[in-house]
């Protein structure tokens, strides 16, 4: 029966980065007062849970991610009453929220970092990695992810500190008692708030070798950076991808960190109805019995420059397959730190139909589903080649090896920078044709350049008054599901139409059958349908045709067929 699966199993995500949703006071960043503001957007779009990306305080280093204060509100999204609020208006639309937990690391000005700095012998040194140097050099030859040294030298106390991201982020340690009890009761404090659990960002990285053996790869991070930007053929894809393996191998998913979760959800447990959902698609995050975490995302299903049949039935057989028995797979096409869904997954003719087709699979595939903000309304990626609006510091990286380390021309530079950054993901949201797209009033700068395109018709405004458009496709796609107990959390299985580019499956709970039909391929396609089937939904009416026993599927089409008792 339905009710014997949790909230999180049958729940639709949708992931709000808070600095781009809505702007309430008109300073040019989004906040809580503005998400108060679109409580009812949500309920009325047909989302069962927000996923909120991080509100704390933050000198903003890496947008949020680098938090100096776990159990505030940053200014500039308002104050700790407004987020209460937010979560009372979701609560009473009976939608969920889940937080960020930044385990991992801390802001450098953190005041636990601040103590720690201070001296050799303060209680909270001990809270942070710290090494001395060897011959004046870093403790070993590990990098950070975000490019350069792992380690940072601190003259003050003639030692350095480790971070696997950017240096302002100090990577907390998670060997010491005092670390894991302060970070918990951190969780805790939004717990006793109401708050429905925690997106765990970084999970592999809370350990290192405590051994700090160098990695010995011979070549060095910028020469991988410049092979990579070079045209590489797939064989040397393939290198690269090892030696980046062999370059962190001793810097994340280190057995400690299964000790840490389940101890997070031994906390969590506490609280009744609550999840944990990890930033990783290791399968061991999931625990023995479900003692760790209750999903783990699917990204798999999204590395990719093409969705096609033949990947989305290769992904869902391994993942599924490798699932331990009782795990809930999780599944998502885009989020703040990758291209948008309608870019990445575009052909540059069809994205509109490929976008309502990869929806049609998102949300009909086992598991649970994870939506980005905008992509309701076919945001896309907008390449801002100017370095002066660059607000991700993978951006401004970026900008400075390609000037300084491969010696590119300022134009080409800004580009590539533009397209390695995450800024072109994180624009703001697009609600009207209004100056700044509505997010913002006319005269304010906003705090990253709105994509030009929501002056043709992508933005929510102009969407809504069209019953055709993207937006309502979304609505009507979300509720549709909503009805079905069979799309929500009934078995998966195959059906074998032997057709290319083309995939079907059923979804069963009791008497509630569907399957699923998605056609993948720039070609129509027919389809032998049985009498007893009948078509409930499609992805565009006008291209899904009747042909006696048969149905047509333009391309890019899909369908989900019923049951008929």
């Amino acid at each position: 029966m339905q009710n014997e699966f949790k909230w999180w199993q049958s729940a639709v995500f949708y992931q709000i980065y808070p600095r781009s949703f809505a702007d309430g006071n008109g300073d040019g960043i989004g906040d809580f007062k503005g998400m108060i503001g679109k409580l009812d957007y949500l309920k009325n779009l047909g989302i069962d849970a927000v996923w909120l990306s991080p509100h704390y305080p933050s000198p903003n280093v890496d947008c949020g991610y680098d938090i100096s204060d776990y159990i505030g509100v940053a200014p500039e999204y308002g104050t700790l009453n407004e987020f209460k609020q937010f979560l009372e208006g979701l609560h009473k639309r009976n939608i969920k929220l889940v937080l960020d937990l930044v385990m991992n690391h801390t802001s450098n000005q953190h005041p636990w970092f601040i103590e720690s700095k201070s001296s050799l012998d303060n209680p909270k040194r001990e809270w942070y990695i710290w090494k001395k140097g060897m011959n004046g050099n870093p403790p070993n030859d590990w990098y950070s992810t975000f490019g350069g040294s792992a380690w940072e030298f601190d003259p003050q106390t003639d030692e350095y500190y480790y971070h696997f991201f950017f240096k302002e982020q100090p990577d907390l340690n998670w060997r010491n008692p005092a670390v894991k009890q302060a970070i918990f009761d951190s969780a805790r404090f939004w717990l006793e708030l109401g708050v429905d659990g925690f997106r765990l960002d970084a999970v592999g990285t809370l350990f290192e070798d405590e051994r700090y053996l160098d990695h010995g790869v011979k070549e060095s991070q910028y020469e991988l950076y410049h092979k990579e930007n070079s045209n590489p053929s797939e064989e040397e894809r393939e290198h690269f991808s090892k030696t980046w393996e062999e370059m962190f191998r001793y810097q994340h998913d280190l057995p400690e960190v299964h000790q840490v979760m389940r101890e997070l959800r031994r906390v969590v447990d506490e609280y009744p109805d609550r999840v944990l959902i990890g930033e990783t698609d290791e399968i061991a995050f999931y625990g023995k019995n479900n003692d760790e975490l209750h999903l783990n995302f699917n990204f798999p299903l999204m590395r990719t420059k093409r969705i096609t049949a033949k990947h989305v039935f290769a992904n869902q057989t391994e993942r599924l397959t490798k699932l331990p028995e009782g795990a809930w797979p999780c599944n998502t096409l885009g989020n703040h730190d990758n291209s948008r869904m309608y870019s990445a997954f575009g052909d540059g003719v069809h994205n509109d139909d490929q976008a309502r087709l990869n929806l049609l699979m998102l949300l009909t595939l086992k598991g649970t589903p994870f939506l980005y903000n905008g992509e309701e309304i076919g945001m896309s990626d907008y390449i801002c080649a100017d370095p002066s609006t660059f607000q991700d510091s993978s951006a401004k990286f970026a900008y400075w090896m390609s000037t300084t380390i491969f010696k590119m021309g300022e134009q080409e530079a800004a580009k590539r920078a533009a397209e390695y950054g995450r800024d072109r993901c994180r624009t703001p949201m697009q609600w009207s044709a209004a100056t700044n797209a509505g997010f913002s009033p006319e005269g304010v700068t906003t705090w990253l350049p709105v994509n030009p395109d929501y002056k043709n018709k992508v933005n929510f405004a102009e969407q809504f008054d069209d019953k055709m458009s993207l937006w309502h496709y979304y609505k009507a796609l979300l509720t549709f599901r909503k009805s079905s107990p069979a799309l929500q959390t009934g078995n998966f299985d195959w059906m074998d139409l032997q057709l290319a580019d083309f995939i079907a499956f059923e979804r069963r709970q009791g008497e509630d059958i569907f399957a699923v039909f998605l056609n993948f391929s720039d070609k129509s396609t027919e389809v032998k349908m049985d009498q007893r089937w009948q078509i409930r939904f499609t992805t565009r009416r006008d291209k899904v045709e009747f042909r006696g026993k048969t149905v047509k599927f333009a391309p890019f089409t899909g369908a989900i067929v019923q049951e008929l008792a």
